[in-house]
C-alpha cells in the first residue's frame, strides 16, 4: 500500500506488528521518527522518492511512503453481527478498487459496524483501494464470505433486516430503512444485485432522483444510502 494516510493507520494497527517493510523518503522517514508514527515497532528503509515510485504501479502518488505487508485476514461474520443493531455494508461482487475503497471511507464515516464481501470475487485491501479508503480498510472489519446468500441468512437469524439498492425498486430508501438492524446491500457496478442476493434481501429500494439523470456511481450511492441509514437511527 501507499500514500501518507493508508500508511499510517497500517502503522498504527497493532494488528500488523511485526508485519511488512516500511519504505520512506528521507522527510517522511523523518517524520515517522521525530512524531512516533510507527507505535507498532516498524522500521524504516529510506529510499529516494524515484525510486520509491519504480516499486510502485504507474502513477500511484505515494507521497513519500509505501508499505510492502501481507493482507490482514477477514473476521467472523459473527463478530460484527453480534449483537444486532447498527448497519452492515455488503458488497455484491464490486471490482473497482476506488469505489470499494471510497465505500469503506464513507462506512466508517457514518459509524457502520463492518463490511461484507464476497471472498472470489473482490480486490484485495491494498494499493489503490487502500489509497482511496484514506486508513479506513485498517480499522473498519471486514468479513470474506465465500456466499452471499448463505451469509444473509445467517444475519437473518441474528436478528438483521437486509435492504438491497435498487433503482428500478417502486420502494425508496427512506420509506424501507425503519432505525432497526440493517444490512445496506450494494450491486456490482454494471449488473447491480444478483438475483439470488436480492432474493434474500428483505427489501429493494431506490434512491429517488428527480433530476432525471437515474445512474448514480456505487461510492456515491452507498453513502447517500449510509446517511440515510444513519437518519433513520437517529443518528443525524
Amino acid at each position: 500500500m501507499w500514500g501518507r494516510h493508508p500508511v499510517l493507520a497500517a502503522l498504527a494497527n497493532p494488528a500488523r506488528k511485526g508485519m511488512g517493510r516500511l519504505l520512506a523518503t528521507p522527510e517522511r522517514a523523518a517524520e515517522i521518527e521525530r512524531d512516533g508514527l510507527a507505535p507498532n515497532g516498524h522500521r524504516v528503509e529510506t529510499v529516494d522518492a524515484v525510486a520509491l515510485a519504480r516499486m510502485l504501479p504507474a502513477g500511484a502518488v505515494h507521497q513519500g511512503l509505501a508499505f510492502k505487508v501481507a493482507p490482514l485476514e477477514g473476521v467472523a461474520l459473527e463478530d460484527i453481527a453480534e449483537p444486532a443493531a447498527g448497519v452492515i455494508v455488503m458488497l455484491d461482487q464490486l471490482t473497482d478498487p476506488q469505489n470499494v475503497g471510497a465505500i469503506f471511507r464513507s462506512a466508517l464515516a457514518f459509524g457502520a459496524r463492518g463490511i461484507v464481501v464476497q471472498d472470489r470475487h473482490s480486490p484485495a485491501l491494498a494499493g489503490a483501494l487502500a489509497k482511496a479508503a484514506a486508513g479506513a480498510t485498517e480499522r473498519l472489519p471486514c468479513v470474506r464470505a465465500t456466499n452471499l446468500s448463505r451469509a444473509l441468512e445467517r444475519l437473518a437469524d441474528l436478528g438483521w433486516r437486509a435492504v438491497g439498492l435498487d433503482g428500478s425498486a417502486e420502494q425508496t430508501l427512506e420509506a424501507a430503512l425503519d432505525g432497526g438492524p440493517t444490512v445496506l446491500v450494494m450491486g456490482s457496478e454494471g449488473d447491480g444485485l444478483r438475483r439470488l442476493v436480492a432474493e434474500h434481501c428483505d427489501e429493494l429500494a431506490r434512491i429517488p432522483m428527480p433530476g432525471g439523470f437515474e445512474s448514480l456511481n456505487v461510492s456515491n450511492a452507498a453513502a447517500i444510502a449510509l446517511y440515510e441509514a444513519a437518519r433513520a437511527r437517529g443518528g443525524t
